[in-house]
Order: C-alpha cells, then structure tokens, then sequence
C-alpha cells in the first residue's frame, strides 16, 4: 500500500508473550500471564476458530483487537495509517483483525466483518494477502 498521506508507520514494541509463544507454551497460560498480549489473544482466537468454537473465537479476537488498540495508540498511532506486517510485533493486531472479521462473518456481523477486513487492508495490504482477505 503506498502511503499518499505521509502518515509514519506504526511499529509496536516487541510482544513479551511472544517468546512462550514461539517455545510452545500454552496460549491459555501465555494470555493469562500476559493479558496485555495482541498476540496471545489473537493465536487463542486462531486456535478457537479453526475448531469451530466461534463464540470463543469472536471473543479472544475482541480482546485481542482492545488490547492491539491500546498499544497502537501507545505507540503514536492516531487512528490511522500503515501498521505493516513485516515488523513482526505488528502482526499480533493484524491477526487479532483477521480473526475477528472471519468471526463476525460466522455469527452473521456482516457490517462488522467487512469494517474489520477493510481495517485490516487500510493498515496492511501485505497482511490482508499473507491472512487470506
């Protein structure tokens, strides 16, 4: 996506859950020990969705979507503007987006699904291909 409005990239700090992550340990415990996580809310929503617990899913994406929201802003964002994916802290928000889009579209939320899949385009085009939208 080219940047016409000349807005800076938003690049989160590194996620502190995601070394548990990446070593294995359980999302669960990971999320409970880091409950400010994008990442670990948003591999719980993965997790839930791909095992068709959708409720669940919708869920961990919301929390996972909140929490991404509250960095983003620690970090400068103001509301818009590329979040891109290949800085690797980034990806825990764009996950938690497409997660929460595939969910709304599962339970219905048309409106919902469609504002988060353009989210997620409007802040990485690159995420949007590499998470199927």
């Amino acid at each position: 996506m080219s940047n016409l409005l000349g807005i800076p990239e938003t690049r989160l700090p590194v996620d502190p859950a995601a070394g548990d992550l990446a070593g294995g340990k359980d999302p669960r415990a990971v999320a409970a020990a880091y409950p400010a996580s994008p990442l670990a809310w948003a591999t719980l929503a993965e997790i839930a969705l791909k095992d068709g617990h959708t409720i669940e899913g919708y869920a961990f994406a919301r929390t996972g979507y909140h929490r991404s929201l509250d960095a983003l802003r620690r970090g400068g964002w103001k509301g818009q503007g590329p979040v891109p994916w290949s800085h690797e802290p980034n990806q825990g928000f764009l996950r938690s987006l497409a997660a929460l889009s595939r969910a709304a579209g599962e339970i219905g939320e048309t409106i919902e699904q469609q504002r988060c899949a353009q989210f997620l385009r409007d802040s990485s085009a690159e995420a949007a291909d590499a998470l199927g939208f």
